[in-house]
Parts: structure tokens; sequence; C-alpha cells
């Protein structure tokens, strides 16, 4: 695989964070190419396997988890650099589900970038009893035999070629097109809907990294991350009703008529 240098690595971190801001100036270009070579494949998925890796160390994750189970009220930078962590996993599970020839993140990784999750929804709304739980398990997945089997498969992924590749993205979006299309959605609709604008924002944040003269790449980038931003917004919402007993997750809701127009927008654009 080839090695990127630190410019690179920190202008893919820098598109990360910018992944939930929603800049309304941005706009989708007229047409959408989908051409993406075999090195662009091969390249996008070793930037994003070396950003996971050397972003942190399994024992400083370890660490924060523990921190936060001794006290979840933690000052907010220690609080960014686990969401900064928990970014880069979620980051290279989107290009496991991407440019791997299953288009799928693994078990291990999949269910560690969960967890990280619900343990983060935990401690964000002070639930003590969540935060036990998912801390314990998460725990067990952080573990050096675990972490070893992870890293070794990370690095023994088949890569997708040219034309599944191609395949994929508009399966994607055919099925966006077909979950945007019910007046109102479940929690797991909404989720699936967010999943994939993610993958594509971060299909094209890892492009306009290795290349910065990529204008398309960058103005689908903001365009998509406008999104993402709003949906974000929403979903944290809706998980925060949940766990506080006011909402159920499940129970259908219209899409926002922002969120709606956009998504609509993108499935118009996009070549099927």
């Amino acid at each position: 695989m080839n090695t990127f240098s630190t410019e690179t690595l920190d202008r893919l971190f820098t598109a990360v964070e910018e992944d939930d801001i929603v800049d309304a100036e941005t706009t989708l270009p007229t047409e959408i190419s989908l051409r993406c070579s075999q090195d662009k494949i091969d390249d996008n998925y070793a930037l994003c396997l070396q950003f996971w890796e050397q972003g942190f160390t399994r024992e400083e994750l370890v660490g924060l988890v523990d921190a936060f189970l001794a006290n979840r009220d933690l000052p907010m930078p220690v609080r960014m650099r686990y969401k900064y962590i928990r970014a880069r996993y979620k980051h290279l599970r989107f290009a496991l589900r991407l440019y791997s020839k299953a288009h799928e993140s693994g078990r291990l990784f999949h269910l560690t970038t969960v967890l990280m999750g619900h343990f983060q929804d935990a401690f964000r709304n002070g639930n003590q009893s969540n935060l036990k739980y998912y801390g314990a398990i998460l725990r067990l997945f952080l573990s050096k035999p675990v972490w070893s089997l992870v890293r070794y498969t990370l690095r023994h992924t088949r890569l997708e070629s040219e034309s599944g590749f191609i395949a994929y993205r508009q399966d994607q979006m055919r099925k966006l097109r077909v979950l945007v299309a019910n007046p109102k959605l479940t929690g797991k609709q909404f989720h699936d809907v967010r999943k994939i604008v993610s993958q594509q924002v971060s299909f094209y944040d890892t492009l306009r990294s290795i290349d910065p003269h990529n204008s398309e790449a960058l103005t689908l980038s903001r365009s998509l991350a406008a999104i993402n931003g709003l949906m974000g917004d929403k979903h944290d919402e809706m998980v925060a009703d949940k766990l506080a007993g006011r909402r159920s997750y499940d129970e259908p809701a219209e899409l926002n008529a922002d969120i709606r127009q956009r998504l609509e927008l993108l499935v118009a654009h996009y070549p099927m």
C-alpha cells in the first residue's frame, strides 16, 4: 500500500471534521462522474487505513474508556479526543463498505465502531447504566488479541474492481431513492439514509485529501456534508428522545423539508 504524507493526513482530518458542518452556499454539480480508477480505489483505502492506524494507539483508547467509566463528566478536550478517534473508526468503516470486494466492514471492526457510538451516547446523555454496560463490552473488543486480529484483517482486505465500485455506488443511490420516496421514515430508515450519505461524503473527503485540486470532489464533499450535518442534528435528537423515554426510535416521522429537498436533488443528479 502507498503511504501518504502528514499534509495529506491533515487534509483528511480537516475534511472529516467538517462532515457535520452545514454550508448553505454549497450546490451540487450539474453532472456527477462515477469514474474511479483501480489506482484511486487502492489509494483511497490505503489512506483511510493509514488515517486509522496512525491517529491513536490502542492503549490511549482503552485509557479514555476507563476515564469515562470513572467519571462521565470529563472536560471537553477529553471528550473531543474520543470523538476524533471514533471519527477515524467511522471513516475506515465507510472505506471498507465502499472499497472492499465484500462491501462489508467485518464483524469485529463494525461492532467496535457501534459500541463506541453507544458509549459516546451514554456519556453525552448521562446514562450511567449504559455507560458501564457498553464500556465493559468495549474493553473486551479493545483487548490485545482482538485488536491484533482486526488489524491483520484490515491489512489483508480484498479491494473492489473499478466496475464493481461503480455498480455498488449506483445500487446505494437506488436504495436511497426508494427510502426517500417514503412520506415518513422510522428511526432505522432514517439511519439507513444517513449511512448512504455518509459513505458518499467519506469517498469525496478522501479524494480531495489526496488531490486538493480536485474541485468536483470538494464541491460534492461539502454538499453532501451539509445533508449529513442536518441529519446528524436530527439523529442526536432522536437518540436523546429514545433514552429519555419521550419518543420511540422506531416511530415513523416526516422527514424535514430541507433534508428531503437536498436528498431528492442528489438522487436526481446521480447517474443511475
